[in-house]
């Protein structure tokens, strides 16, 4: 009779698609929590066209503190009368500040000047490793370009030319440039993002 042995290898071909069904599915549950214990998306260093704008953006910051500085020097001497724009609300005057933004710790230029090249290297690092967002490139763009336009300042002056003047009467802000209202912007954009970090995902690309 040969139909206990069919039998038998019939138990023994179940046992068998069993064994093999169990390690299918320890294997398909090993996969799935190794892919619940990856975050749910990847961030993804900048892209070339993010790079460019960064750059661009830093560029034109440089350039435009440099130009309205060189004016600057070259039209209002230091100690001249302020320049009217808006009455007394906004005036153009010729500030020599050895500090730092906003002419905070003054007499520290040099200090300052060594502080800033390494800043500038922070902040391209920065944003290779955070800058996908846009908003996290136009903040560090504006950090960037700030800092190199103050930092040129105290190579070739020892201290930074400040020159827009604000106030009421006798209630004036700090005398600042085109560096430095970039470098403020850019605060308030990071400080904005560490607050609601949802900011810094807008305009991400890839």
């Amino acid at each position: 009779m040969t139909t206990p042995e069919l039998g038998g290898t019939i138990d023994a071909e179940a046992v068998e698609d069993e064994r093999i069904d169990d390690d299918v599915e320890i294997v398909e549950d090993e996969a799935a929590l190794a892919a619940a214990d990856r975050p749910a998306s990847t961030w993804r260093r900048p892209s070339l066209g993010r790079w460019v704008i960064f750059g661009a953006l830093a560029i034109t910051v440089v350039v435009l503190d440099q130009l309205s500085k060189a004016w600057l020097i070259a039209t209002v001497a230091p100690g001249d009368a302020p320049v009217l724009v808006l009455g007394d609300l906004l005036r153009v005057v010729h500030g020599q500040n050895s500090g730092m933004l906003f002419g905070m710790l003054p007499q520290s230029a040099p200090i300052f000047a060594v502080v800033s090249i390494g800043v500038t290297g922070l902040i391209v690092v920065y944003h290779a490793k955070a800058g996908r967002g846009i908003v996290t490139t136009l903040a560090l763009g504006l950090l960037l370009g700030g800092a190199i336009g103050n930092l040129l300042d105290r190579l070739n002056h020892g201290y930074v030319v400040d020159w827009i003047d604000m106030g009421i009467g006798a209630v004036r802000f700090w005398t600042y440039n085109v560096a430095d209202a970039c470098i403020t912007t850019a605060i308030v954009l990071l400080l904005a993002m560490a607050i609601v970090p949802r900011i810094s995902e807008l305009g991400a690309d890839g």
